[in-house]
This record gives structure tokens, sequence and C-alpha cells, in this order.
């Protein structure tokens, strides 16, 4: 199975590729991979001649060092499960400074206000290290088709407007959630978590579910009430957001429309551990 370290060695054994006009899939992740990550490759596989997926812990999106410093890191352990999958996948696992040219800072983006909302108000400068990232794998692996988890539902929106804006030819994919048993949301931080919080993190969706109910008799407002009253008795887990938007503008929503699709976000701390998660409310 081939890996990548360098740009130039992965642009020369693409070339053939994009030569012949063979469809590439493109999975960028930054490891650590689970079932989730390993669903959005075989969706790659079945609809792409090849695939390749990056591993890459982008300090730019970081926030909070801490998170960054802790994020786990296990290439040999992902080439492995990649290779259990299909042996063909090429796999790019860049260093920080060649991917940065030694200039370890993120570009400023306007994504027509999607940045601001969530994620955007509570990380910022997030999405300008994902902008910043993603764009450039875009512009070195020149994919046909690149797949995207929906748990990050805002940046998957976020990354089909970077590909819109900059006319960078490719297809932006989104593919389901992954859960866990349970119904916790496939995260690599999920791995942080005791075995104690990951089983009762199933709280999560299970008020998410709840107040798909709610939401269908209830105004926005008072679901998002009775989701910060559920998480104020809990004493696990801490509510950073939660917030019901609209799929498409990522605006909250102040009073529902029947001609809009409606989706709930949140965003909670288990031990200082960051979980998000997102439900169809439609």
């Amino acid at each position: 199975m081939p890996v990548f370290s360098k740009i130039s060695s992965l642009e020369e054994h693409l070339a053939l590729f994009w030569k012949q006009n063979k469809s590439i899939g493109f999975v960028p992740t930054m490891g650590a991979l689970h079932d989730g990550h390993l669903s959005l490759m075989k969706n790659s596989l079945k609809n792409n001649s090849i695939t390749v997926i990056s591993i890459f812990v982008n300090p730019t999106q970081f926030n909070n060092p801490e998170d960054l410093k802790k994020y786990p890191r296990t290439l040999d352990l992902d080439v492995k499960k990649i290779n259990n999958l299909d042996k063909n996948i090429i796999v790019f696992a860049p260093e920080v400074d060649k991917i940065y040219n030694g200039n370890t800072n993120s570009i400023p983006f306007n994504f027509d206000g999607l940045e601001h909302q969530m994620e955007g108000k509570f990380r910022v400068g997030h999405f300008d290290g994902v902008g910043t990232i993603v764009k450039r794998l875009f512009e070195i692996v020149k994919p046909t088709n690149a797949y995207f988890g929906e748990k990050d539902f805002q940046q998957l929106q976020i990354v089909k407007k970077l590909a819109s804006k900059y006319k960078i030819p490719v297809n932006v994919i989104g593919c389901p959630i992954f859960r866990e048993v349970n119904g916790l949301a496939m995260s690599s931080r999920n791995e942080r978590l005791s075995k104690s919080e990951r089983e009762k993190a199933s709280f999560i969706i299970e008020t998410l579910n709840t107040a798909k109910i709610l939401f269908g008799t209830k105004s926005a407002a008072e679901t998002s009430k009775w989701v910060e009253t559920v998480f104020g008795l809990n004493n696990m887990f801490e509510l950073e957001y939660f917030q019901i938007a609209d799929e498409d503008t990522l605006l909250p929503c102040k009073r529902k429309s029947k001609h809009k699709k409606y989706r709930a976000f949140i965003a909670v701390f288990a031990n200082n551990i960051r979980l998000i998660d997102t439900i169809s409310l439609n």
C-alpha cells in the first residue's frame, strides 16, 4: 500500500491518473481512524478509480493548544486499518512544515456567514484553519470526489462553499453519521473518554432525538430551553451550545417555516473533552 509523506512524490504518483482522467476519491482526516472514517473510504472505493486518504493533524484549526497537544496520533495503527480495508488506497501523511511551506498560519476566508455560526462562535479562527488545509489538500490531490462525514455538518457546508467560491472542480459529498452501539457519534476524541463517560454519552443522542419530537409541536426557543434544562440536571456533561438552524444558511431558527429544512446542532464537554453531534429535524 503506497504511503507518501512528500508532496512531490504523491503528485508524481497521481500524475498518470490525472492524465487519464481517472476518478479520484479523497477522504481528508486527522487520523485516529474509526469505523466512521472507514465508511467514508468504502464510499470512495465504490465510486472512484482510486482513493486517497490524508492523515494530517492540522494545527491551524485548533483554537485550544491543549486540545491539539492531546489529539491522538496513531499513524501506524491507521495504516494497518487502511491496509485491511483495501491495499490499493493511497495514504498521504505529510509534515506540517511541508504543507504550510514553513509558515504555519491560516488564511482568512469569507464563507458568506456560514463560519460565524455555532462552531465559529466558540472556536475563533477554526474555519479559517479548515479552509486553509482543505484548499491546500484539494490543490495537491486534485480529487474528483471528496467525502466528509455529516457529524461535522457545518464543516461540510463550509467545504461546499469553499469549492464553489474558489471554483475548485471537486464534488463534495456528505456521508451519514456513523454511530457507536449506544448512539454516540463516532469521533477520534471518543478514545479519550473513560469507559463510564463513553457509555453515558448516549445521553447526547437521546436528548437530540427527544428534541426532534418536541420540535414537531414546540418552537425552536422552547425546544432549546428544554435541552438546556436537561443538561443542567446532568452532572457528567456540560452543554456548550444547542442550536436549531436552517440547514442551508445555518442561521438560527426564529420562526418555523414549512419550506425550510432544519437541523439541531450540539456541543458538549465531558471532563474537558469536547463532543459534537447533529440531527436532521425534518
